[in-house]
């Protein structure tokens, strides 16, 4: 005699639910990431550079440890954050994963042990001040590696030193230069959205290459382009690429760094 079988329980058909629609979403994001990797890889070959010399720094603030343990699967390494006092738990939570943490937001002066002492990478340095403590924080059996933010269009909402002045942005690039713990990498920018993006990044990395005789045994890294424009940034020399929304969808209002 065949027995009839239980009905699920209300817990049994949530917990299917949600398996499936974290597949979905799993699938979703998987679809996204590789995505933005093709066009990379295009944008790479169509400026007559290697595919894989663009680094992906898939954007993750306002997402939680989940949504990242789920990109990293999807194979995604470095993330960009933008508050250290949300960011940090995440990465607390997610310190058993080979992940790069880039910090990417505008840097406090009371925030620098904590950025020191849980990121990878600063992308905003834009004073001796913090150059100086971010140095003076950092363990000494790592080093950290920095970008300084130029400010290409003069936008008075954005961070980073005005690229029309050259001296002290040399300056900036000596002193940070001769810091024991800090690897100096290169320049960041955040574009005006009236800025041509081509034309702009295009400033900035005519700029990185008139620096590169004092830069120092590090200087590699052009960080510059977002969602809406880092075709551009690869075509105009970009390494890294700070990309959001493509990969994750909508989400809050974009602060600066991140689209």
């Amino acid at each position: 005699m065949t027995h009839p079988q239980p009905l699920a329980s209300g817990r049994d058909i949530c917990e299917a639910v949600h398996t499936r629609a974290m597949l979905s979403d799993r699938s979703t994001l998987q679809s996204s990431v590789n995505a933005v990797n093709a066009r990379i890889a295009g944008a790479a070959t169509a400026a007559g550079r290697a595919a894989d010399s663009v680094r992906l720094i898939a954007v993750s603030k306002t997402r939680n440890a989940t949504d990242i343990a789920s990109a990293h699967q999807c194979g995604v390494i470095d993330f960009g954050e933008n508050y250290v006092q949300e960011a940090i738990p995440k990465i607390l939570a997610l310190s058993g994963l080979p992940l790069v943490w880039h910090f990417i937001g505008r840097l406090q002066t009371n925030k620098t042990r904590d950025v020191a002492n849980h990121f990878h990478w600063v992308h905003t340095l834009d004073r001796e001040t913090l150059a100086r403590r971010l140095n003076d924080q950092t363990p000494s059996h790592r080093h950290l590696n920095v970008c300084i933010q130029l400010n290409v269009d003069d936008d008075a909402a954005k961070g980073g030193l005005s690229i029309n002045q050259p001296r002290l942005i040399e300056d900036l690039v000596r002193f940070t230069g001769q810091l024991e713990r800090l690897h100096l990498r290169g320049l960041m920018t955040i574009l005006d959205v009236a800025t041509p993006p081509l034309q702009g990044y295009l400033r900035l990395a005519a700029e990185f290459d008139r620096l590169r005789a004092i830069g120092g045994a590090h200087w590699d890294t052009l960080s510059m382009g977002m969602s809406g424009d880092f075709e551009a940034a690869i075509a105009a020399g970009a390494t890294q690429v700070r990309i959001g929304q493509a990969i994750f969808g909508s989400r809050l209002p974009a602060d600066e760094g991140t689209q």
